[in-house]
């Protein structure tokens, strides 16, 4: 059996990063690569590959992606676009996925509010515990 490819087998992927116009890749299909994203800068990149057929006829596919090797940064206090006045508390966070041995507690998470769903269960259960305290509540019990 032989599985090696006939010579006139023009089929070729070639793959590029943003708007390069050299592709970082040329490959014989079916392709298996990775791409080391610490190369890339942080930000929304797009992949584009161009693939020929055996025909030459080519054919694109872009797949817009992002890249955030940095540390994740969260900050809670202000959301995007919103409108504000007067005085602004924020607190900002940031980290990464580095390993490490260590577990620092403080720091790791970023707080956040209580939601409003959860006081508003917690009043429920209050309101229902008075009212069946006074609803059926005798004196002549105790």
């Amino acid at each position: 059996m032989n599985t090696s490819k006939p010579k006139d087998d023009q089929r070729i992927v070639k793959v590029f990063l943003d708007d390069e116009s050299t592709p970082f890749g040329e490959f014989q299909p079916p392709v298996k690569f990775v791409i080391d994203t610490t190369k890339i800068p942080d930000g929304k990149h797009e992949l584009r590959v161009v693939a020929k057929s055996s025909k030459g006829v080519e054919g694109i596919k872009t797949i817009p992606f992002e890249v955030r090797n940095g540390p994740e940064i969260a900050v809670v206090g202000l959301q995007k676009n919103e409108v504000v006045d007067s005085l602004v508390p924020i607190t900002i966070n940031a980290y990464g996925t580095e390993t490490d041995d260590q577990f620092i507690i403080k720091g790791s998470e970023t707080p956040k509010a209580i939601p409003a769903w959860v006081w508003a269960l917690l009043i429920s259960f209050v309101g229902f515990a008075l009212f069946y305290l006074v609803r059926f509540w005798n004196p002549d019990l105790y």
